[in-house]
């Protein structure tokens, strides 16, 4: 999805990161399922995935409008693949984004899965609400 090569996505097969400049971005799923998918990642990999998805030169700067944009769309991503597994139908609020994701009060964690993307870490975590 993210720069149409395959194999860049894979298991991260290393210790789990420790933050120095985190950004989340996050989706709440509504319905008979309620609930949250978030992706976090350092902010040089929120760069990078926005210059894939925007189609800019690697070198290029990335303004926080572009990011919260390329990143908010790879949580709405995530978001509505959860939503897709679902028995019943619900809907999505729009994605956020910010340096952490405010994890709701009582929310538990169903599924946690940290990859590797060209050798830089992206976590993907998805709450149910209690």
């Amino acid at each position: 999805m993210v720069d149409g090569v395959p194999g860049t996505l894979r298991a991260w097969d290393a210790p789990a990161p420790v933050w120095v400049e985190p950004v989340a971005a996050w989706v709440d799923l509504h319905g008979d399922w309620s609930g949250r998918a978030v992706v976090t990642t350092e902010r040089r990999t929120a760069d990078g995935v926005a210059r894939a998805l925007l189609d800019l030169p690697d070198d290029a700067p990335v303004g926080d409008d572009d990011l919260r944009d390329a990143f908010g769309e790879v949580a709405n991503v995530v978001g509505g693949n959860v939503k897709s597994l679902l028995p019943t139908t619900g809907s999505m609020g729009l994605p956020q984004v910010g340096a952490t994701e405010p994890a709701p009060a009582g929310s538990v964690v169903v599924a946690h899965v940290l990859l590797d993307w060209g050798g830089r870490a992206l976590e993907l975590t998805v709450r149910a609400a209690s």
